[in-house]
């Protein structure tokens, strides 16, 4: 047995505060009886309607995805362009991605149909790394570089400091590949923290979250997380920074 709002928080219908909200204002049913009051659980077996729309309880599934570039981090696409959701062929369970990689960035995504577990994940409180690795326009160095450390202003707010690591530098094209380790989830927000350095990122990368990484992994592969995995995630989030 769980409680309601978890259940319906897993089942992808709402994040589990909003959930408690719709349950506060006589939105849910379980059984066909209206809950108003916060703290009902629930079984499997328990039908459960929100404004008259069964959810169903789904196992929770958690899945390492290959983002190839050109595809979009969604379940779908008013421009019929390529989603992600696209690559799982034969997957019942209704997933969607945790967070967003840009249309042209490659690398890592997180799938679930566990909301709970999503929000955990993409919340900054939770300082969960997220490792990167981008290829930037101009030659790098630790002093030009050194300001990400500290935190820049995008968008008119400071982001969280940064680590980053210089990978190579190609002095004759002028590039450089530079490791960025950042746990916010901001809008473009690596492009952007390389553009205000100056560094304008010509290719961009998700190597890793948390301790989940792309390994044994092509474009457009995915594969089951394990148990250990996704308790590593669980500890990592609860942990104090």
């Amino acid at each position: 047995m769980e409680r309601l709002q978890k259940v319906m928080a897993n089942s992808g219908v709402a994040s589990r505060r909003k959930s408690e909200e719709l349950i506060q204002e006589g939105r849910v049913t379980v059984n066909g009886k209206k809950i108003t009051e916060l703290g009902v659980k629930v079984g499997r077996h328990d039908d459960i309607e929100v404004d008259g729309v069964p959810i169903y309880q789904e196992q929770p599934v958690y899945y390492a995805f290959y983002k190839p570039k050109n595809v979009i981090s969604a379940v779908s696409d008013d421009k019929d362009r390529q989603v992600v959701t696209d690559y799982f062929y034969g997957v019942p369970e209704r997933i969607f991605p945790v967070g967003r990689l840009d249309y042209d960035t490659t690398g890592l995504l997180l799938m679930t149909n566990d909301g709970e577990f999503s929000n955990m994940l993409t919340h900054p409180k939770h300082k969960i790394d997220k490792v990167y690795v981008a290829k930037v326009k101009g030659v790098v160095n630790n002093d030009s570089l050194k300001p990400l450390r500290k935190g820049i202003v995008i968008d008119g707010r400071k982001t969280a400091p940064a680590k980053f690591k210089i990978l190579s530098v190609d002095h004759v094209k002028g590039t450089s590949i530079v490791e960025l380790i950042i746990h916010e989830g901001r809008n473009h927000q690596v492009k952007k923290m390389f553009e205000a350095v100056g560094y304008p990122v010509l290719k961009l990368k998700r190597e890793k979250v948390g301790s989940i990484d792309l390994l044994g992994l092509q474009p457009g592969d995915f594969r089951e997380l394990t148990k250990k995995e996704i308790s590593q995630l669980f500890v990592l989030a609860s942990t104090d920074k």
